[in-house]
C-alpha cells in the first residue's frame, strides 16, 4: 500500500492528524478509516485535548476512498461513520485545505467546524457519475452548510468548484494565498479557540451541530448552561475582562 498511514500527534491541548499518501493525492484506503476512527477516539478520551487539526501532505488535501476497493465494500457506510465521528468529536476540529479535496473528503472537511484553503483548492463529487448514492449524513451536512442549491450544484450536476467558489458557497471559512498563510492561519485560529473557555466552547459546538441537525436536545442544552452559568470559569472570565487580562480558564 503506498505511502503511510494517517498520522496523530498530541500536544497538550492541540492535536493534528495529517493524512500522508501525499503521491496519491492522500486518497484514503479502507485501513485509513479504521485509523481515523481509532484516532479520533483517542484524542475523544482526552479531556485536555480541545482543538484538532486535520491536513494532508503535498498538493492535495484529500481525494477520497479508493475508489478500486469501493465493489463488495459498503465504501458510502464506511465514510458515513467516519464523517459523523468526526462531526460529533469533543474538540472544534480544522481542516487546513491546501489543495484538491474530493468525493467523500469534502464531507469529512464539511465534518469540520471550520475550513481554510489557498487559492489551488478546488473540489467535486463524482457520485452522480459512478452511480454511487451520496449517503444520509453527508446530504444532510451539505444541505445544512452550504444550502440546496449549491448541493445539487455539487452532487447532482458535478459542478467542479474553484477556490473562489468553495469559499463564496460557504465551504472555505477563510480563503490565503498560499500553503504559508495557510500554516500561519491554522495555526492562529487554533490559538484563538485554546484561548476559549472550555466548557462554554466544547458546549456551544454540540449544541450548535444539533440545531443545524434540527436534533436539539434541550435538557442536555439546559444542563450544559447551567454548569458553564456555575463555572470557576465564568467568574475568571468575568473577573478578566474588568481587570483587562487575560484569562486563566480551567475548564472548571
Amino acid at each position: 500500500m503506498p505511502g503511510l498511514a494517517p498520522l496523530l500527534e498530541l500536544d497538550g491541548a492541540l492535536a493534528r492528524i495529517t493524512l500522508r499518501r501525499a503521491r496519491l493525492a492522500n486518497r484514503l484506503e479502507l485501513g485509513d478509516l479504521q485509523t481515523l476512527r481509532d484516532q479520533l477516539d483517542q484524542i475523544n478520551q482526552r479531556e485536555e485535548v480541545r482543538v484538532l487539526l486535520l491536513a494532508g501532505e503535498g498538493r492535495h488535501f484529500c481525494s477520497g476512498f479508493n475508489i478500486t476497493a469501493v465493489p463488495g465494500v459498503d465504501a458510502a457506510g464506511l465514510f458515513e461513520q467516519l464523517a459523523n465521528a468526526w462531526e460529533a468529536a469533543r474538540p472544534i476540529t480544522i481542516a487546513k485545505i491546501q489543495g484538491g479535496v474530493y468525493g467523500g473528503a469534502t464531507d469529512l472537511a464539511l465534518a469540520c467546524d471550520f475550513r481554510l484553503g489557498v487559492s489551488a483548492c478546488e473540489m467535486f463529487v463524482p457520485a452522480a457519475r459512478l452511480g454511487l448514492h451520496f449517503y444520509q449524513g453527508g446530504l444532510e451536512r451539505y444541505v445544512t452548510r452550504l444550502g440546496v442549491s449549491w448541493a445539487k450544484r455539487i452532487l447532482l450536476a458535478g459542478q467542479t468548484l474553484a477556490a473562489e467558489d468553495m469559499l463564496s458557497s460557504g465551504f472555505l471559512d477563510q480563503l490565503l494565498p498560499d500553503s504559508a498563510a495557510l500554516e500561519l492561519a491554522g495555526d492562529a485560529l487554533a490559538e484563538r479557540l485554546l484561548a476559549m473557555a472550555p466548557l462554554a466552547l466544547l458546549g456551544m459546538k454540540k449544541h450548535l451541530n444539533a440545531f443545524a441537525r434540527g436534533a436539539l436536545d434541550v435538557s442536555a442544552l439546559r444542563s450544559d448552561i447551567a454548569v458553564a452559568s456555575a463555572s470557576q470559569d465564568l467568574a475568571e472570565g468575568v473577573a478578566a475582562w474588568r481587570e483587562k487580562r487575560v484569562p486563566d480558564f480551567t475548564g472548571r
